[in-house]
């Protein structure tokens, strides 16, 4: 069963992003659900939600998470599905929330994605998407080792021998800057983000495709599509960009 206080952590951060306290009566979209943690929070809301992911995996993942929390509600679809899927996405019609947390910069064609992705939006609905911050030469050398690392199985472990001991390093590093016990912030990473350290090294360096995005050109994109920014946290290094839209009542989309 899953930790209940992570699903706790989510369903208030997805309503601390709205300025909301729930969902009811909202209909959601879900694009690359993953574990399916954030649908079932957005489903505890209230919402109807529909999930979906390239990924047969986490497919299995949050279906199994509905069983466990909705099974006899059928408020809460999941299919397997492709973003990129141009008659899949029409076939969905409106949502007052499309949601997509860190996924459009791994489909290999990010603004195609981010371009399906907001047709989705209703009128006066809301765009929640999370995109990897473009650094210019450093998101470039990051490409590079992560098309390395996916290539073969000794790519994996040509890249692993070397990054593996640094991220290790680095993990110490944090712990005796912080006159931790060496070990403390691995542990204290499984608690928070629910996946062990060295889990979430292979995912970052296994995250391929891989793109970026500065902020003022997702601004832009999604200005000209009758969206408006409605809050924005940026980052300046590794990490994604998060950003709140919302839809003017007026626009109809493409």
């Amino acid at each position: 069963m899953l930790d209940e206080h992570r699903v706790d952590q989510s369903r208030r951060a997805i309503c601390d992003l709205l300025d909301r306290e729930d969902l009811q009566d909202w209909r959601v979209l879900d694009i690359g659900s993953g574990s399916g943690l954030s649908s079932l929070a957005m489903h505890q809301l209230g919402a109807e939600v529909v999930s979906f992911d390239y990924d047969p995996d986490s497919v299995a993942c949050t279906e199994e998470l509905r069983r466990l929390y909705g099974a006899s509600d059928k408020h809460w679809t999941v299919t397997h599905d492709s973003v990129l899927d141009v008659a899949f996405m029409q076939s969905l019609g409106k949502f007052n929330l499309v949601y997509s947390w860190g996924v459009l910069h791994h489909t290999g064609a990010m603004w195609q994605a981010l371009d399906l992705a907001q047709q989705c939006v209703a009128p006066g609905g809301t765009l929640l998407i999370a995109l990897y911050n473009d650094q210019g030469w450093r998101s470039g050398v990051w490409r590079a080792i992560k098309r390395l690392y996916c290539s073969s199985a000794p790519g994996r472990w040509l890249v692993g021998a070397l990054f593996y001991p640094f991220f290790a390093l680095y993990a110490l590093w944090l712990d005796l800057r912080q006159l931790h016990v060496p070990g403390t912030h691995a542990r204290q990473y499984a608690q928070r983000r629910g996946m062990s350290l060295f889990h979430d090294w292979r995912d970052w360096l296994g995250g391929y495709p891989f793109e970026v995005a500065q902020p003022e050109g997702v601004v832009s994109k999604l200005a000209a599509e009758g969206f408006q920014l409605q809050s924005q946290k940026l980052t300046q290094g590794l990490g994604c960009n998060e950003f709140v839209f919302t839809k003017t009542a007026t626009s109809h989309g493409k």
